[in-house]
């Protein structure tokens, strides 16, 4: 049984509304449709970070998230997700631009990207014909 989805509502209410959503056996943290962080064991978050913003999560002792691939059992993957520092937990303006910086990352993703690309085109579609503007 999956946890309550809006469980991180309180912690990230100076970003905004942000969501856990299962997928691939675990949890995605999305802010509307950009995948922002990832829930690790014991509710622990892991924010999206990028060759320059990561420099101040591991100024932090951030941990990289890392999976077991069930393919492979003998590979960890690794990923661009690092672990919160705690003391933003009471801080939630601090924690507030983190996740900001982590949004900002997040929206660069090819896979962000097509998401938005897909979404345009469906609103086009659905725009009666003489609304359509050509860009």
């Amino acid at each position: 049984m999956m946890s309550d989805p809006d469980r991180f509502a309180d912690l990230f209410q100076h970003f905004g509304p942000v969501t856990a959503r299962r997928m691939f056996g675990g949890e995605g943290l999305f802010a509307g449709d950009v995948m922002i962080g990832i829930v690790g064991d014991g509710d622990e978050i892991f924010l999206k970070t990028n060759e320059t913003t990561r420099a101040a999560y591991l100024d932090e002792n951030a941990r990289q998230f890392v999976f077991h691939m069930r393919s492979k059992p003998a590979e960890v993957a690794l990923t661009s997700y690092y672990s919160l520092p705690p003391r933003l937990c009471d801080d939630p303006e601090e924690l507030a631009r983190w996740a900001k910086e982590a949004h900002e990352v997040a929206s660069q993703t090819e896979t962000a990207k097509r998401k938005q690309r897909q979404r345009l085109r469906e609103t086009t579609a659905r725009q009666p014909a003489g609304r359509r503007t050509r860009r």
